[in-house]
């Protein structure tokens, strides 16, 4: 499904679920401190019950599942559901993955504890959004807000590939990242008060392969690059890794959370 968002890439369409394959075998990346960090804030844990915003290929609810809670995760491209489905089964995973653009979704009022969006919530139409998951939340629930980004004026390497990428995807809104904290539309304010954030830099391991994989199913090439113009963006990136990079190496990285609370 082809989403077109003038906030994002210059408008140039995308859809994750032409690249949902290379998703769920590369873009399982995030560290473990990542969620350790998020259990530490007492969220996602035994007894509470998840929402999971833009869940892609389950990313956040498969890894997240050792700490007990009980997850839901809803993403608009089947694709990306079908192999968050296939991943949580073939580990014995009991999490409900929904089909559904999050402007849909419409549970039962005092449903969740927690709704979590990690490197989604910019999609979002927030002044429809924010209503409803204040309405799905129990009293006093919460809304996290997570992102992880590599580092391209610090990481060599990760500065190469984004040029790369910005070649063939000039308008790619993904681009030139610094570490900061999460900021989000004014209307998110309306129903939640923030309570917490933080920032940290991680490094992240990667080998020539897995990290061309992990580039290759970026929103600047996979989702929306021509067939054709993805190899040929493939072929120069595996030459580009091949002149810069070891076979192993660590990408600079950082991530951040944003812990909002219900009014």
């Amino acid at each position: 499904m082809d989403i077109t968002d003038r906030r994002i890439d210059a408008g140039k369409a995308f859809d994750w679920g032409k690249t949902s394959a290379d998703y769920a075998r590369y873009r399982d990346i995030y560290p473990p401190v990542f969620y350790e960090k998020i259990a530490a804030r007492g969220l996602c844990t035994a007894g509470q019950r998840i929402l999971d915003l833009g869940t892609g290929t389950g990313v956040l609810p498969r890894n997240m599942y050792r700490f007990g809670a009980d997850w839901t995760g809803v993403d608009i491209a089947r694709p990306q559901i079908d192999q968050a489905r296939r991943l949580a089964e073939e580990l014995g995973q009991k999490i409900q993955y929904i089909a559904a653009a999050t402007e849909e979704i419409n549970f039962p009022g005092h449903t969740f504890d927690v709704v979590t969006a990690c490197q989604c919530f910019w999609y979002f139409d927030h002044a429809l959004v924010m209503p409803r998951l204040a309405r799905m939340l129990k009293e006093g629930g919460t809304l996290l807000v997570l992102y992880m980004a590599w580092l391209p004026y610090e990481d060599e390497i990760a500065g190469a590939s984004e040029k790369l990428v910005l070649k063939y995807s000039p308008g790619w809104s993904g681009a030139g990242e610094k570490k900061h904290p999460i900021s989000v539309p004014d209307c998110v304010y309306d129903p939640f008060k923030p309570v917490y954030h933080e920032e940290y830099e991680v490094s992240v391991p990667f080998t020539r392969e897995t990290w061309n994989g992990r580039m290759k199913a970026c929103r600047g090439v996979g989702a929306s690059l021509s067939p054709g113009e993805i190899a040929a963006w493939e072929r120069e990136h595996r030459l580009m890794l091949e002149a810069v990079a070891p076979e192993e190496f660590l990408i600079k990285h950082y991530a951040a959370m944003l812990e909002l609370r219900l009014k």
